[in-house]
């Protein structure tokens, strides 16, 4: 089955509205599974959940105002209300606060250039580990919005950022990586991915992702059709960075260029099998610097991202069946965009049970 692809233009309000409207049946499961997951895992009921996100619609509202018009948009597209959509973007936020579990994001992210990259391309993609239950609801949004770039990006119904890359040849990966800071409402993800997605330029990108005061711990990871690359690591705190070795740089769920004073005295990786993900996708990567075509290397990525090595936590994830249902994790989707040549390719679902295939766009189209 592939994943549900719309487009998106005009103002703000019109863009949601068409979002809402075109994904409406996967805005409702989506509300209906977080009610679901929320109750079961916190005991709080829906209404208790849409007032502990109250916060960020009135900090939207006040800084970020046109993303807090999409949003309203595409609340009245799908017949949902406006902090039900708030709460779509702030999920990651709100599961952070509420105790409903320590992960708050999973994911192995990668960037691939020459001469990590054999056909001398510029790559960046990776394999979207969340919530096994969500996999239907998410989609590929292509945003058209002049005179900012045209985005691509792969979301869950209803929300307004996640990954993705756009026109202006730049590429955005992230994943979560834990650690509590204190009670300071800041910005939600899903309206820094998609600030620094509207980026023209990557000093912009940059910019956003270093003086942005994030509410949540997340690593982002850059990647310039010119072959740059850089991981932030993006704190409430602090800043950490690292860039490629050999064109090849691989981001997973925990700390690894440093650990912030707030977490040092008893920091534990939210995700252990992280560590083993990190080293193993970079080793299955490197046979990429040997694929001459881009045909190759998109055969050399999918394998490496379908590897089962600590399975079912493994760099291909699987629901585990020792969890209960709204604790199953699965790779939702595995993305490779080509940079050089704008084509974006994804999986839905497990990347060892299906096959990249190109989206119906082209970045620079």
């Amino acid at each position: 089955m592939s994943i549900k692809t719309i487009e998106i233009s005009g103002e703000p309000h019109d863009r949601g509205r068409q979002h809402g409207q075109a994904a409406a049946g996967e805005i409702a499961a989506a509300i209906e599974y977080y009610a679901r997951a929320f109750q079961q895992q916190t005991r709080l009921s829906w209404p208790e959940i849409l007032d502990r996100a109250r916060p960020w619609q009135e900090l939207i509202g006040k800084d970020y105002p046109e993303m807090l018009a999409e949003m309203t948009g595409i609340a009245e597209g799908a017949g949902v209300g406006l902090t039900e959509v708030v709460t779509l973007n702030c999920r990651g936020e709100i599961l952070y606060d509420t105790g409903f579990g320590t992960q708050v994001d999973g994911c192995t992210s990668f960037s691939l250039a020459a001469p990590a990259s054999g056909d001398g391309h510029v790559y960046a993609g990776q394999n979207w580990d969340w919530r096994h239950q969500v996999r239907d609801t998410v989609i590929v949004v292509r945003v058209v919005q002049p005179p900012k770039p045209t985005v691509i990006m792969q979301v869950e119904a209803g929300q307004i950022g996640r990954h993705g890359a756009n026109s202006a040849g730049i590429a955005l990966n992230a994943n979560g990586l834990g650690g509590r800071f204190d009670n300071t409402v800041g910005v939600p993800q899903t309206v820094i991915r998609r600030r620094v997605l509207d980026s023209a330029n990557l000093t912009d990108a940059i910019t956003i992702l270093t003086k942005t005061r994030a509410h949540i711990a997340s690593n982002a990871l850059l990647t310039h059709r010119s072959g740059f690359s850089i991981d932030l690591e993006t704190t409430p705190g602090a800043v950490f960075w690292e860039y490629p070795s050999d064109g090849l740089l691989v981001h997973g769920n925990h700390y690894q260029a440093g650990v912030p004073v707030q977490l040092a005295a008893t920091y534990r990786p939210m995700s252990p099998d992280s560590l083993l993900r990190v080293p193993q996708a970079r080793k299955g990567l490197r046979a990429a610097a040997d694929a001459g075509k881009p045909v190759d290397v998109r055969t050399a990525v999918h394998t490496a991202m379908s590897d089962h090595l600590g399975h079912p936590e493994s760099v291909c994830t699987h629901p585990d069946d020792r969890q209960v249902p709204v604790r199953q994790w699965s790779t939702l989707v595995s993305s490779l965009v080509d940079l050089t040549t704008g084509d974006y390719h994804l999986t839905h679902g497990t990347p060892c049970e299906n096959s990249y295939t190109r989206v119906p766009f082209n970045l620079y189209d």
